[in-house]
């Protein structure tokens, strides 16, 4: 049996790290453990797509995550989504003509994920879709669409949960449907443990917060930074925020379109004061530590959602909509928009209810739950 697996950004690559480690477990296996059905051995590839590419994620990166470099790298970078898309289809299509998987895996709502997912289904090629069935019930995120399209072109969807299982029933979706997890519990838990045997990891934390208590401000998402209105909302919140909660560093990973953005806008400055620290970019491990020892976490980020979910943190989403509406549900995650006084009402409410919820996204085992359906299915 041959799987092929195919990722494009550093979300992905954490995400569908359990399934890429499970899979390395099993491919020298001559004969599989017996809650497999007798299929012989399993072997894999990986193609990275790098549409988003740089030296830490494609080299350091793997490496530190003990993930097997990929096989082949399609080097598309970044572009317009019909250029990017289009080129992806292209190099994916060759690899899987030369390799011919008996099945595709991707995961989540980019466009190597709708890129993947196409290219396969029109070589008669199975799909499998990891975090089928979320829904923002907003067209006008790329991501949605992407979410649509590869639920509907998938073979086996493996929902994270019950409600988007429901999602995907309201569609129409109504075989292969598994709800399995989410395999953001097994990436965290997994890699929270390779981050804490670092020693140069901790010191830098420790370092960087310089033993005070701190809130974690990540900004990326185009619907924020590309509107000079909600962006300077949020400004304005940020730098209350730091003078309402004056024991309470800021520590801000700023992503360099975020960057270019607060410039062009003349917002840059107003963040400059002693409690907001805007560091550069850094990596998974790092950021991982960051998120588990922050006092509370503001972001427009989908998986940090669940990461602060599952690591006990208190978050606030600055977004009008969210596709993981179980945070919502448990009590670990409030929508404010880009809302001033929403942002500085949510924080005070977030803080009173800290750690107190149980995780709605699975046990940590998700990925070797996907692997055993798929040798059992196909």
């Amino acid at each position: 049996m041959k799987i092929g697996v195919i990722l494009g950004t550093r979300p992905e690559i954490i995400k569908l790290s359990s399934i890429i480690r499970e899979l390395e477990r099993l491919k020298n296996y001559k004969e599989l453990n017996s809650i497999y059905k007798d299929i012989g051995s399993i072997n894999y590839f990986i193609i990275h797509t790098n549409q988003h590419y740089s030296e830490n994620m494609d080299k350091i990166f793997f490496k530190e995550l003990n993930l097997p470099i990929p096989n082949y790298n399609l080097n598309v970078g970044s572009g317009s989504h019909g250029k990017q898309t289009a080129k992806m289809l292209e190099g994916i299509e060759e690899v899987l003509i030369k390799e011919k998987p008996d099945v595709v895996i991707v995961q989540g709502d980019t466009n190597t994920v709708l890129a993947g997912a196409l290219a396969a289904s029109k070589l008669k090629i199975k799909v499998a879709h990891v975090e089928a069935g979320l829904r923002s019930f907003d067209k006008n995120m790329p991501e949605e669409i992407n979410r649509v399209l590869t639920d509907h072109l998938s073979d086996y969807l493996f929902a994270p949960t019950d409600i988007a299982k429901e999602n995907l029933l309201n569609e129409g979706i109504k075989e292969k449907i598994f709800v399995v997890g989410n395999t953001i519990v097994d990436a965290t838990l997994q890699n929270i443990g390779i981050a804490e045997r670092r020693e140069d990891i901790k010191k830098f934390v420790k370092l960087l917060s310089n033993g005070d208590e701190y809130f974690l401000l990540t900004l990326h998402r185009a619907e924020n930074t590309d509107n000079r209105e909600r962006l300077k909302s949020i400004v304005e919140a940020i730098v209350e925020i730091s003078t309402k909660y004056d024991k309470n560093k800021i520590i801000f990973p700023i992503h360099p379109r975020t960057k270019k953005r607060l410039k062009e806008y003349n917002l840059f400055d107003k963040l400059k004061n002693e409690n907001i620290k805007i560091i550069k970019p850094v990596g998974y491990l790092e950021f991982l530590m960051l998120e588990k020892n922050a006092k509370l976490i503001l972001t427009d980020s989908g998986g940090v959602q669940e990461e602060a979910c599952i690591l006990k943190v208190p978050c606030i989403t600055l977004r009008d909509n969210t596709e993981r509406p179980e945070t919502i549900n448990v009590g670990c995650n409030i929508l404010v928009g880009a809302n001033k006084e929403k942002i500085i009402n949510g924080i005070e409410s977030m803080l009173k209810n800290a750690g107190n919820w149980e995780n709605p996204f699975g046990d940590g085992k998700t990925g070797k739950t996907i692997v055993k359906i798929l040798v059992n299915q196909i």
